[in-house]
Order: C-alpha cells, then structure tokens, then sequence
C-alpha cells in the first residue's frame, strides 16, 4: 500500500523532481547573490571582523617591511672586507628590529585566526542549524523524493564552504591585495615608476589569466562534483539495503553500478587535473616573464650606480613575497567559486518552500475531546491518480473507528492528512471543531500518537527509542512503557538491557520487537487521539492478543483510529468503514456489517477460512465469534 500512495501529488502542490530534491537548488544565483546570503550570519561577529582585520594589516605592514631592513642590513655591510670599520659593522639594532618584525608577522597572523575563529565556527553552526530545522520543515513529499547521499554530501560541502570562503578571501585575497597596493606605491615612490607598471602588468595578466582559466574550469568541477554526490548517493542506497542486496543475490550487480559512477568520476577528475596542469603553467610563465623583467631593471640600476646591492636584495624580496601568495591564486580562487557553488546549494535547501505551512495567525490546537472528523475529503499525491474521492467520517470524543479495505485503497492516507503531512485538495479536516489549517502543526502532532506499520527506530538505545515519545521521561516511566507493550523482560535478557543499541534503522531487532518499541513509544507520549496503522502486523497470535489487551487499555477514554488488514483486531470498534479505491464503500458495526453480507462479510469470510488452513487451533476462536447475519 505504501508503494501506491506515493504515487501523485495534490493540484496545489505539484511534484519536485527528484534531481532537485538532493539539491535543493531550484535556481542559480549569482555569487554576490550567494555572498549578501553569507554576510547576515557575521553580522553578529561585526566586532571580532574588525579587530581580525585589524591584525590582518598589521601583519602585512610588518611583512612589507621586512625587505625594508634587509636593504638596510646589505647596505650598512656594503664595506671593502679588512676596513677598519669592519669591527663595528654588525648593525645590531637593526638584526633585533628585522626579527621583531618576522616575529610580528607571525604573531599578528595567529591573533587574526584566533579572533576570527569563533565569527567563522560560530556561522557554520547557525547555517548548518537553520539549514537542519529547515529539512524538518520541508514536506514528506520532499523527503520520499530526495537522495539521501547527495542531499547529505551537498550539506557537507556546503557547511565546510562556509569556513573555506573566510579562509581564503579574509586570508589570502585581501592580505595579498593589501601587500600589493603597498609594494607598488613604495616601489613607484622610491624608484622609478617602470617597477611598478611591470609589476602591475603582470598583476593584471596574471588574474586576468587566473580568472578565465577558472571560469572555464568551473563546470568540470561542477561535474565532478555532481558525479561525485551520484556515486556516494548509490553507495548509501545499496548499504541501506543491505539486506535487499544478500536476498537476491546482487552484490556483483551492485558493485558494477557502483564502478560505473567511479569510472565517471575518475574521468571527471582527469579533465580537471589537464586543465588544472593549464592553469598552474600559463601562471609560471607570467610570473618568471615578470621577475627577470625586474631583476633585469634592478640589476641595470645597481650598475648604473641608481641603486644599491640592497635595493636590488629588497626588490627581489618584495618580488618574492608577492608571487609566493600569487602563485596559489588559481587554487584560491578555484576553490572560492567552488565554496560559492557549495554555498549555492545549501542556500538553495533552505529556499525551497515549505509545502505544509502554518498559515498566518495559526492558534494551538485546543483539545476538548478530540473529536475528529473528515468532511468530503479529496485528495491525490498526483493530478492524474487521485487517492482519495469524496471521503467524510467521523471519529467521535473517546470512541475507536476502524478502516479496513484492500492495498492502494487510501487507509494510511488519512493518518498522513490527519496529521497534515499533505493539505486536502479541497474538503476539511477537523479536530474539535477546529480545522487543522488553523492551527499549529507543532500544537497539532502533539496531540497525536501513531504506531505506524512499519516502525524505523533511530541508530541508538533501546531507552533512547522508547523515550523518544516523550524525552523528557524518567526511567521509570520509560519501564512502565515497555512493560505494556510486552518488550521489558525481552529487555532486561540482553547483556546491556535498556543500553542495547538498535542499530541502523532498528535493524538488530526483530520487525515484532521493533513493533513493541514503536508501541511502547507510544503508550510513553499518552496523547489523546491515538493512530494504530496496523500495530500488530509484526507480532505473532499469542503476543499480539496480549498487546492488544494493553493496547486496549490505553486506547481508553482517547480518540482512536485504526488502521487494519487483519479484521479480528477492529471487532470491537464503535464504527468500521470499509475502504475501496479511494471510497468508503461500507461502514457499520461489525456484527452491522456481516448480516449486511457485503465486502465487508467476503473479506471476513476469506481470513477466517485462511485461520484455520494456518492454524487449526484458530478454529474454536473462530467458533466464538458471532458467524455471519447475527
């Protein structure tokens, strides 16, 4: 049944593509667009920015005047060997000057990083936490159609673009820029203008070079990045199935699948590395074109007697300090459009709209008796196939309605509508007189409870799983829970007891012992409409009349609709309606709808004759049960 109800999509909300999905992307934006995203989230930190930019100067006028006095120190040791001021040459205020700046350089550069550390964690934390609020927000349609591995992969990229964009411009572009514009005017101010214009020029080459190349560049990464998500998303997928994989025999045809995506991303890598090998030569060149330039002025000036063996010594530094930064442009810059795009994507999750929102002025849900009731309801997940046709119950303060019916027919469609994972296409639903766009989704599943059909249990323990109805529940509760649903002494037998770890999704337990948490959970949150989506289905006869008893109990006094295939466990419900392709085709009591000998009665009929071929000692269960007419 579950297959078939995910099929469609309401006319108001049509279907996302699954390609999207893992994305989130439904647009491009620009990357000052992804930027003006970014800078709210520093805002915060305005102060620190300022004071890491601060140090940020300071180190690069501390570095900027570094060749400064290794020109001094050449030229005060520019003295014939033997002279007599040989002895007193040592120019020892300016060693001690030379390695306070050196150490200022360093220490300036550590105090920015420590202060700007907490702005930049600090607005990982803040997007990577909106950005997981937001995911919860989204609607079950959003989370059948995604791709778990790529949506999770592109989350991770995202979070670490956050700390490789700071890094890289607050760290590599704009110091560099600020070096640059301080050597060019000491270089155009202290010698002739010709340094600074062959400087400048190759500057302007060598971005310009930079930038094109990258720009080209960029969608091969794009690609491989792409590749790279498809190829963790199939890995996910099959280890999720594990289990699907062992039945069938298909490791092989996995593992092909598998290298199929790797032999995508390993070409994908191979153009990226070709065109990254372009870029880092076509950058050495301008860079070596520009330091013989240079030198070859310099070394003409030394020999022409304009410039000292110091000038010549603090040009090539000041070369030398330039082009070493510059030389990792194409890389910083490469991985600044990539952080963007990264950023694209994360930012693009949280654009997508929520399909299932509070509307403006939406109240908590105000529960009297919870009295719940389904108005000429229609529905489709898709256009073309609608799931629900016209469909009105009521569920009475305190009383149980059962709806039974075939696979497909729409039964677990009103648990997922009831709790508005979907709106209506037109139509209400009802709690108390209270429709439920009027009031909040957080106020509404609060007073709802399901055990669903089946149960997936997070990766963790036993007392986590069952807690989890209910967190703040002390141990004793949690307990009691377990002790209802017939799981505390199965519990207390492993070694760990209630510390057990369950696994991937449940997967160490049993789907029955799985079921017994899911209802024990529960029993533990005690809200007053209750979802039984067959709640037993797992369980074996013995162990499920037990539950049933407990389940019973504590049904009491609450709202309670059930779901069910099999028929013995809706016996006792104040109404049965009958379920057939999006219809209510019957309702009634049980003893109603067996003297009425209609669906109702066949499918009655069918599992009582199929009882007994199972199990003969059903037989006289079923002999005390009202036969058909009575």
């Amino acid at each position: 049944m579950r297959r078939s109800t995910l099929a469609g999509t309401t006319p108001a909300a049509a279907s996302v593509p699954a390609s999207d999905a893992s994305t989130g992307a439904s647009e491009k934006r620009g990357d000052w667009q992804t930027i003006a995203r970014l800078l709210p989230y520093f805002w915060t930190y305005r102060w620190r920015v300022g004071i890491a930019l601060a140090f940020m100067i300071g180190a690069k006028l501390a570095n900027v005047g570094v060749p400064l006095l290794l020109k001094q120190l050449v030229d005060r040791l520019d003295i014939p060997a033997g002279s007599a001021q040989a002895l007193l040459v040592v120019p020892v205020g300016l060693l001690v000057a030379y390695g306070a700046l050196r150490l200022c350089t360093s220490l300036f550069t550590e105090l920015r990083e420590l202060i700007f550390a907490k702005a930049t964690e600090g607005a990982s934390r803040s997007i990577s936490l909106q950005v997981f609020r937001h995911l919860h927000d989204l609607s079950l349609r959003f989370h059948l159609e995604r791709q778990t591995g790529g949506m999770t992969r592109d989350i991770e990229r995202g979070t670490r673009a956050v700390q490789a964009l700071i890094s890289y411009s607050l760290y590599s572009i704009f110091p560099t820029l600020v070096e640059v514009v301080l050597v060019l005017s000491l270089l155009a101010v202290k010698f002739d203008a010709l340094f600074a214009w062959i400087t400048g020029a190759a500057l302007v080459f060598y971005i310009g070079f930079t930038v094109m190349v990258t720009e080209w560049r960029t969608k091969f990464r794009r690609q491989l990045n792409e590749l790279d998500s498809k190829a963790h998303s199939k890995a996910i997928d099959s280890l999720l199935n594990y289990e699907t994989v062992k039945y069938f025999n298909n490791e092989d045809f996995e593992a092909a699948r598998y290298d199929q995506s790797l032999e995508q991303l390993r070409r994908a890598q191979l153009k990226a590395q070709r065109t990254l090998s372009l870029l880092n030569s076509g950058q050495q060149l301008i860079i070596a074109t520009a330091l013989v330039a240079m030198l070859w002025r310099a070394t003409q000036g030394v020999v022409d007697g304009r410039m000292s063996l110091g000038d010549l010594v603090m040009i090539n530094a000041f070369m030398i300090q330039l082009y070493i930064p510059l030389n990792f442009l194409g890389v910083i810059y490469r991985e600044i459009k990539q952080s963007l795009t990264d950023l694209d994507k994360m930012f693009g999750l949280l654009a997508r709209e929520r399909e299932v929102a509070d509307t403006p002025g939406a109240r908590p849900l105000q529960v009297a008796g919870a009295a719940v009731r389904f108005d000429d309801v229609h529905f489709a997940y898709e256009p073309q196939r609608p799931i629900l046709k016209g469909v009105s119950l009521e569920i009475p303060a305190g009383k149980k309605v059962a709806v039974v019916g075939p696979s497909g027919s729409g039964k677990s469609t009103l648990a997922r509508l009831l709790y508005r994972f979907y709106d209506v296409g037109s139509g209400r639903v009802e709690i108390d007189g209270q429709p439920l766009t009027a009031v909040t989704q957080h106020s509404l599943r609060r007073a709802i409870g399901i055990v669903p059909q089946d149960t997936v249990l997070f990766n963790d323990t036993i007392a986590y799983n069952i807690a989890y109805g209910r967190p703040e529940a002390s141990t004793d509760e949690i307990e009691a829970a377990a002790k209802s649903a017939h799981i505390h002494d199965f519990i207390l037998s492993l070694p760990q007891g209630y510390q057990t770890m369950v696994g991937e999704r449940g997967l160490k337990l049993s789907g029955g012992e799985k079921q017994r948490v899911a209802i024990a959970r529960t029993l533990l949150k005690d809200p007053p409409i209750l979802i039984f989506d067959e709640a037993t289905s797992a369980l074996d006869s013995r162990n499920e009349r037990a539950i049933q008893a407990e389940l019973e109990a504590a049904a009491r006094d609450k709202t309670v609709l059930v779901i069910a295939h099999r028929l013995s466990t809706v016996v006792d419900a104040h109404e049965i309606l009958v379920m057939e392709q999006g219809r209510i085709i019957e309702r009634g009591t049980h003893g109603a709808l067996l003297a009425r000998r209609g669906r109702y009665a066949q499918m009655w009929a069918l599992q009582q004759d199929g009882a007994r071929e199972a199990d003969p000692a059903s037989r006289s269960e079923a002999q005390e049960l009202p036969p058909a007419g009575v």
